[in-house]
């Protein structure tokens, strides 16, 4: 059955987790570190330069793979059980010798980019290179899969799913996201980078178009679209004729995979990675330069994939609505790679704050024309009932300004406060106490490679808060220069959404979902109006409040494995159920193993399958786990005594252009033994197979 009722008592959960997991440290710091941030402001001497260093490089960040809760759509019988994709960190980094500046640029195949995750990354990239890396020019994204397991968060809100934190995903992130930048420094070279844009159609849907209708006609006449469909890509090229990878920002929602999927997924921009990457020969298990392509996010908080409506996305299931949504994304991808001829000018720059988003007093100027202010963070009762592509419990639109039910009147005259407006208040984040559940200290980061300026935000922004936000940028930027300005959503951090004022009032899910009420909008255009002008007149800025780091006050509640077991008479990798003994191409082979735990090790730059092909004496591999025609599933089996034993399924779907020959399926997995604690590789074949 569907559980998402049981949003509603997750949220008493969450004050358990909150209460054992975040206990007693020190308040939040106030000042930080010196920034580096200044010099001549846009162009000086970087004006007409089109010489830059670049480089990328790619790591796997696939966490557990069973029964850990996944993050995205909040069901708690969205459990881990298996890989379809396997999930990747992306980097790039850009030097400029003209100024001697740099930038990184991540984009992670995760639900979401947590504030824990980048500290602890920047953390690791000061221990290696000094001060070279900080958080202002350190930018890391979300591509917004729910099909990834959750946990990695230090605040209660984000990790109901996985009942608190999980340490092991946590730390093979943050690793991964390390190590992928690492390759990209390692792999600098002096090289171009190009810039191409263009619209893509039919690959996006509003999914509240009546809030969107709620903004001034006015401004909406300025739009051929009530979604974004440009797609903005920077290709990097070395000087050497190396092609090295290319980056590109498209809003929509990676809500391809429903919410009962419990196979670990990138969705469809992971797929659309997987087809570019697969195209240019990348080689994922190689620690040499390898080409990389990083499908972004952008301003997608009320962009669906799922363009016939609710969850449909114009496939006969998730697989193919997914493997529709990232052929889109891919093939206008390679068409402006293509086409992107005219290099970048320019040098690299960046400006980095954080501000406490709770108690932004916010000028006339970017308001209605009324001194504002921003509020604790707190959510409304229209977020329980999730949006079309991931319904919850109820409906949206309950506002104060309209009760329609018992709920909504209850909250309004018990929980709602003033400054949230027609919010029905159904949990207070920012008040909960030692700590707030969701963070309140966010970082704004503005970046510029030559003439495209990245407005990276800890939000995921609707269509129009993200167009009011680009333009504020643009206003201060495009006296220098700048002519593309692109949003970098869910990055560095995350704080659920911002709505327009005029969005918001509807209480649709997202405005229910924007956490500091309604005017946090004009509290973004207001700061990042400071930043777009500080890195134009290259002046400094003081770096803010100092995030808290709750690294040290995170608790896990789930035990891990105790130990694998199997019937006395056959080994962990033997074969339970073997493949046939031929297949026609669109067949799909299906075997089954006695297997171990795949907590035991997640085989990160490795793979729990391999489809191999006999050649000559040779066996030769010629699909894994990370391909889009293969999928492990673990189960749990039962054997008596124990309830030990499990199963690992292995599942080729033969492609229409498979060479005929001789196949067999390889599985690999770690079992824990009972007696001494230790864990053990294993290794089990199929039987010989035929494809015809």
């Amino acid at each position: 059955m569907r559980s998402s009722v049981i949003r509603l008592g997750a949220l008493v959960l969450a004050g358990v987790l909150a209460g054992c997991g975040q206990c007693g440290s020190k308040a939040q710091q106030e000042g930080g570190l010196p920034r580096a941030q200044g010099g001549q402001g846009l162009g000086g001497a970087c004006a007409g330069q089109q010489s830059f260093l670049v480089g990328s490089g790619i790591h796997d960040i696939t966490g557990p793979a069973a029964e850990v809760g996944m993050l995205g759509y909040v069901e708690l019988e969205q459990q881990t059980a298996g890989i379809h994709q396997r999930l990747r960190s992306r980097a790039f980094v850009i030097a400029s010798p003209c100024n001697g500046k740099r930038v990184v640029v991540v984009s992670a195949d995760l639900g979401m980019l947590f504030q824990g995750v980048k500290q602890q990354v920047v953390e690791r990239l000061r221990a290696a290179y000094g001060p070279l890396y900080s958080d202002d020019n350190v930018l890391l994204s979300a591509t917004h899969t729910h099909s990834g397991p959750g946990g990695f968060s230090h605040y209660a809100l984000y990790n109901l799913s996985t009942f608190g934190f999980e340490p092991r995903n946590f730390e093979l992130i943050v690793e991964g996201i390390y190590q992928s930048i690492v390759r990209a420094h390692e792999h600098l070279a002096p090289g171009r980078v190009f810039l191409a844009a263009g619209d893509l159609l039919d690959a996006s849907r509003n999914r509240s178009t009546e809030a969107y209708r709620l903004n001034p006609p006015e401004e909406r006449a300025r739009y051929a679209y009530d979604t974004d469909k440009r797609m903005t890509l920077l290709r990097l090229t070395k000087d050497s004729g190396t092609e090295v990878g290319l980056i590109n920002w498209f809003a929509v929602h990676a809500t391809s995979m429903g919410m009962e999927y419990q196979h670990i997924s990138g969705d469809n921009k992971g797929y659309a990675s997987y087809l570019f990457e697969k195209a240019r020969g990348t080689r994922y298990d190689a620690t040499g330069d390898t080409f990389v392509a990083a499908f972004s996010q952008g301003n997608e908080g009320d962009v669906t994939p799922n363009i016939h409506g609710g969850e449909d996305g114009g496939g006969a299931d998730d697989f193919e609505s997914t493997e529709r949504s990232g052929r889109k994304q891919y093939e206008r991808a390679v068409s402006l790679y293509a086409s992107a001829t005219t290099p970048l000018t320019g040098g690299v720059d960046y400006r980095h704050v954080y501000v406490k988003m709770d108690e932004v007093p916010v000028s006339p100027a970017f308001t209605d024309g009324t001194a504002r202010r921003t509020c604790p963070a707190a959510i409304g009762l229209s977020m329980l009932a999730g949006a079309e592509d991931g319904p919850g419990v109820g409906r949206e639109g309950a506002t104060c300004a309209a009760r329609h039910n018992v709920w909504s009147a209850f909250t309004c005259t018990t929980t709602t406060t003033p400054c949230q407006a027609e919010k029905p208040i159904v949990l207070e984040m920012g008040a909960m106490k030692p700590y707030p559940w969701s963070p309140e200290v966010l970082p704004m980061q503005l970046l510029t490679v030559g003439t495209v300026a990245l407005v990276a935000v800890p939000f995921e922004l609707t269509t129009m808060a993200g167009r009011r936000l680009r333009e504020t940028v643009r206003a201060q930027l495009a006296p220098a220069g700048v002519t593309e300005v692109v949003i970098a959503g869910l990055s560095n951090a995350y704080a659920g959404y911002v709505a327009t004022r005029e969005e918001y009032a509807k209480q649709e899910y997202e405005g229910a979902s924007t956490h500091f009420g309604p005017w946090t909008l004009a509290a973004m255009q207001q700061e990042f109006d400071t930043l777009a002008r500080s890195l134009r007149e290259g002046t400094f800025l003081p770096p803010g409040p100092t995030p808290r780091d709750l690294s040290r006050q995170q608790k896990h509640l789930r035990p891990g494995v105790l130990f694998d077991d199997k019937p006395l008479w056959v080994d962990f990798g033997d074969v339970l159920t073997d493949a046939h003994e031929s297949y026609a191409r669109g067949d799909t082979v299906r075997v089954t193993f006695w297997a171990g735990h795949p907590k035991n090790d997640p085989r990160l730059q490795g793979t729990y399958l391999r489809v191999q092909r006999r050649e000559g004496l040779l066996w030769t591999d010629v699909a894994y786990d990370w391909d889009w025609e293969t999928k492990y599933t673990w189960r749990r089996g039962y054997c008596l005594p124990t309830l030990a034993c499990s199963h690992a399924i292995i599942e080729w779907a033969i492609p229409p252009d498979a060479e005929p020959g001789l196949y067999r399926i390889v599985h690999e997995g770690d079992w824990k033994s009972g007696w001494d604690g230790k864990v053990r590789p294993y290794r089990g074949t199929s039987r010989s197979f035929s494809v015809r």
